[in-house]
C-alpha cells in the first residue's frame, strides 16, 4: 500500500487527464447530439434519414473500433494525437446516444404548450427556447446524467491508445510493481470519486428545477 501512497500524484494526475477529456467529450457531444436530434425531428426526410443512419452506425460500432481506426487510420491521411482521437471517439460515441435522449425528450413534450405559445403569438424560435427547451431538459435530466456516467466510464478505454488518463497510469503502475489489487482498488475508487462528482450536480440540477417549479412528483 505504501507504493501505491507514493504514486498516488501519478493516478492523481491521470484522474485529472480522465476527467478532461471526459468532459469536453461531453459538452461538444451534447451540442453535436443536441442537432442531430433537430434534424431527427425534423419534417425535411433527408435530414432525417441522415440523421438515422448516423446514430445507427454510432450507437452499432463499439467505441474502442472508433478509437483505433481515428488513431491508426483518420480518414484523409490526417494524424492525430492520442487525446485528439481520444476526445474525438468518445464525442461522435456520445453525441449518437445524447441526440436519443433529445428526440425522446423532443416526443415527450406536451403538444398543449406549444400550441398554448403558438396562440400567444409566440415566434418559433421562442417556442424552443422557452417552451420546448425548458420541458425537454426537465425530462432528460436523469437519462442524462446516467449517459454522462457511462461516458466518464468508457473513456478508460482511450487508455488503449496511449492517452495517460486514470486507466493508463494505473495499469502501468500495477505491471511494474504487480501490485494489481491494491492500484486498481485505488484506481476505483478514484473513479467513483468523479461518478459521484456527476450524481451531485444531477442532485443540484433537479433541486434548481424543484425551486423554479419544473420538476413536479
Amino acid at each position: 500500500m505504501k507504493m501505491v501512497e507514493q504514486n498516488l500524484p501519478v493516478l492523481i494526475h491521470g484522474m485529472g487527464i480522465t476527467l478532461l477529456i471526459s468532459l469536453l467529450a461531453l459538452i461538444i457531444a451534447t451540442f453535436v447530439g443536441f442537432f442531430i436530434a433537430l434534424m431527427r425531428i425534423s419534417k425535411n426526410r433527408t435530414l432525417k434519414n441522415v440523421a438515422a443512419v448516423y446514430n445507427w452506425i454510432v450507437r452499432g460500432l463499439p467505441v474502442m473500433i472508433l478509437l483505433f481506426l481515428l488513431y491508426y487510420s483518420a480518414p484523409f491521411g490526417i494524424k492525430l494525437s492520442a487525446f485528439g482521437a481520444g476526445l474525438l471517439g468518445l464525442t461522435i460515441n456520445g453525441s449518437a446516444f445524447i441526440a436519443e435522449i433529445f428526440r425522446s425528450g423532443f416526443r415527450a413534450v406536451d403538444d398543449g404548450q406549444i400550441e398554448a405559445a403558438k396562440a400567444i403569438g409566440y415566434k418559433p424560435w421562442q417556442i424552443m427556447w422557452f417552451v420546448k427547451l425548458p420541458a425537454v431538459i426537465k425530462i432528460i435530466s436523469p437519462t442524462y446524467v446516467s449517459n454522462s456516467i457511462a461516458l466518464l466510464k468508457e473513456s478508460a478505454q482511450v487508455s488503449v491508445i496511449t492517452v495517460p488518463d486514470l486507466m493508463l497510469q494505473a495499469t502501468n503502475l500495477y505491471s511494474s510493481t504487480y501490485k494489481t489489487w491494491e492500484t486498481l482498488g485505488v484506481a476505483a475508487i478514484l473513479y467513483l470519486i468523479l461518478c459521484s462528482l456527476f450524481m451531485i450536480a444531477q442532485w443540484l440540477l433537479e433541486r434548481k428545477y424543484n425551486t423554479m417549479g419544473l420538476v413536479t412528483g
